[in-house]
């Protein structure tokens, strides 16, 4: 007799399966459904469906918790979506196994992308009433995220104008050839197809340039246009700018962003105001790395009262290298607008820049008795003498420095990367999400917003199992 279990296909229970007895009491689709039943859904701006008439459509609550849960396991596509709720028992359990297609899933994110700030900042509201945000320090990062374009199929300024000189070669040689053969050959001649083929696709290249110079830049894809080309683990590639700000108690996300640009440097205040919208007020102190260096953000910073410290490790590496004649050297004088330099030497003011690219005015002061100076050439190579900028940001800046001096700022910054850097390594490595699936500017930001909710409401799981977290 075989010890062996086996599947008896025959077998016929005496009573139906309960619904509730597929899962655990702590499956995280049970904690899911009691975080998305205590939100007030129409008040969050979710299109609620009132008509009685035509087919029935599944229940706003029903699509989002499928969304959520397919993102706290990793399924992120309508598609995939709709055959996990076939698949998935936690799935089968939210759904009451109604098995909503990928149509309806997928117009529910599309008609409520607005809707899904509102759910991240239902999990941060959650966390501020748990006790699990402690506002004392937060730690600012980006990260970047290839698009859903492809970065092959983008409009690149260089190599657009290298295959538009080969096709004008190209032409020009088929011309002459043309020319050449129509002296010598008698009756009609007609121009071979492949020059009307060329001067077409020279034609469509000159209409992207176009595009380029209107736009002002020098990479675009033609389905994401607003999508930079920008620097990501696997190279440079089409992507977004993904910002967040973590709390250091529990490392929960109390603010998130996207944008477009490459870099950065103008996010700081930006991202803090973000803090303050949502929770009503900033932290004791805000971290943030060397990318967000900027004197015009410190500024805005110090008017706004916001404390912040941004890492200045790049600014003192240039200190350090610039030897004894580095800008740092030298000393303004207010009282008398002028600059001193190491050798006890006045530069004075000559003129006011204002370049297209840059946000604000500069001051440029010259040293006036170069010509004389026995270390002339070891200071500046310039043969009209010296110059040293002031803009206005750098008292700010300066202040910056100041602030840093106390080793107990330079621990808070120390602390940046631990607070905030793991909640990027959990998106990414732990979550699979390393790409977007969805395409805009607009669909990016939802598809973040329900990505920063799940990381959130993953890290109150545990709370949730203990039975402290406030959900109402």
């Amino acid at each position: 007799m075989s010890n062996e279990i086996r599947a008896d296909y025959g077998q016929v229970l005496m009573f139906p399966p309960c619904l509730e007895d597929w899962i655990g009491a702590e499956h995280p689709a049970r904690y899911i459904r009691e975080v998305v039943d205590q939100m007030d859904l129409a008040g969050m701006g979710f299109k609620v469906r009132t008509a009685e008439v035509g087919r029935p459509s599944y229940a706003v609550d029903l699509l989002l918790k499928v969304w959520l849960y397919g993102y706290w396991e990793g399924v992120r596509t309508s598609r995939k979506l709709e055959g996990a709720c076939r698949k998935d028992v936690g799935l089968l359990w939210l759904t009451g196994m109604h098995y909503p297609d990928h149509n309806s899933l997928w117009r529910f994110m599309n008609e409520n992308r607005e809707a899904f700030k509102e759910v991240f900042l239902q999990t941060v509201r959650v966390a501020m009433k748990s006790g699990l945000v402690g506002m004392v320090l937060h730690a600012l990062d980006g990260t970047k995220i290839q698009a859903r374009g492809s970065t092959q199929k983008m409009w690149a300024r260089g190599r657009l104008e290298k295959m538009l000189r080969k096709l004008e070669v190209r032409i020009e040689e088929i011309m002459q050839a043309a020319e050449h053969q129509e002296r010598n050959d008698e009756g009609e001649y007609r121009l071979p197809e492949e020059l009307a083929d060329r001067e077409k696709l020279a034609a469509t290249i000159r209409e992207k340039l176009a595009e380029l110079n209107k736009v002002g830049r020098e990479h675009m894809n033609p389905v994401e246009r607003e999508v930079e080309v920008v620097k990501t683990t696997d190279g440079k590639r089409l992507g977004y700018n993904a910002q967040v700000v973590v709390d250091d108690r529990k490392g929960l996300i109390v603010a998130e962003n996207v944008g477009t640009e490459a870099h950065d440097k103008f996010q700081l205040v930006e991202m803090i105001e973000e803090v303050e919208r949502n929770v009503g007020r900033v932290a004791d102190e805000t971290v943030a790395d060397g990318g967000y260096f900027s004197g015009e953000q410190l500024a805005k910073a110090e008017e706004k009262n916001y404390p912040v410290l941004v890492n200045l490790a790049e600014v003192k590496k240039a200190q350090d290298n610039g030897g004894a004649y580095h800008v740092s050297q030298f000393t303004y004088v207010g009282e008398r607008d002028c600059w001193i330099c190491p050798e006890g030497k006045e530069l004075k003011y000559e003129r006011t820049q204002y370049r297209s690219d840059r946000r604000y005015k500069v001051r440029i002061y010259r040293c006036q008795s170069f010509r004389q100076c026995p270390v002339r050439w070891l200071c500046s190579q310039d043969q009209n003498g010296r110059t040293v900028k002031l803009t206005p940001y750098a008292p700010a800046v300066h202040r910056q420095e100041e602030k840093q001096q106390a080793s107990a700022k330079r621990d808070l910054l120390a602390r940046r990367m631990s607070i905030v850097e793991p909640i990027f390594s959990w998106i990414k490595h732990l979550m699979h999400f390393r790409r977007w699936t969805v395409g805009g500017l607009e669909k990016v930001r939802a598809q973040w917003n329900l990505v920063c909710a799940v990381v959130n409401l993953k890290k109150m799981h545990h709370v949730w199992q203990a039975e402290k977290l406030r959900l109402a």
